[in-house]
């Protein structure tokens, strides 16, 4: 799992083999989150 940022404890993972649709997990102080990444009409949303 590539560690994509890290900043004052927030880390930023992208998991490449994973379930669709494409998205990151991030973690801080023990606990995680994932959010998706939506690219439509050409913008990130």
């Amino acid at each position: 799992m590539p560690k994509l940022y890290e900043y004052f404890g927030l880390i930023i993972l992208f998991y490449s083999n994973e379930h669709e649709p494409v998205h990151v997990h991030g973690k801080y102080q023990g606990k995680e989150s994932k959010a998706e990444i939506i690219f439509e009409d050409g913008k990130f949303i």
